[in-house]
This record gives C-alpha cells, structure tokens and sequence, in this order.
C-alpha cells in the first residue's frame, strides 16, 4: 500500500485555527489515518506545545496574519 500525502503542507507556515482562532506552525506528517487523512504535527505558537491535527483542517485553516 502506497502513502499519498495529498497537497503536503509546508513546514514552518504559520496558521490560525479559523479566521481568529491561535497560531500554529505547520509540522511534518506523522501518518496516514484509516480514512486516507493524515495526521499532521503542528506546533502552538503561543506556548510551543506539540499536537497532531488533521490534514483536512489544515487545509482549510488560513495563514496567519
């Protein structure tokens, strides 16, 4: 079974969650879900706590401002 990591995030762009949400700096991909999402690591800018996030979000979360 091949991976396919449908338009790769660039690491170290800086996201909001939503239109107003937090800033994240985009990761590296960790690995691909049963439902052909990815899990993305993602840093919170404000704290520099690590956590997964879906790459479908991503995708749909606005660079920051």
């Amino acid at each position: 079974m091949q991976l396919h990591l449908p338009t790769p995030p660039h690491p170290g762009e800086i996201k909001t969650f939503g239109p107003f949400g937090p800033k994240y700096a985009v990761g590296v991909p960790l690995r691909q879900l049963e439902d052909g999402d990815w899990l993305i690591e993602i840093t919170m800018v404000e704290t520099g706590e690590k956590t997964e996030y879906r790459l479908a979000h991503l995708l749909d979360d606005p660079e920051a401002r």
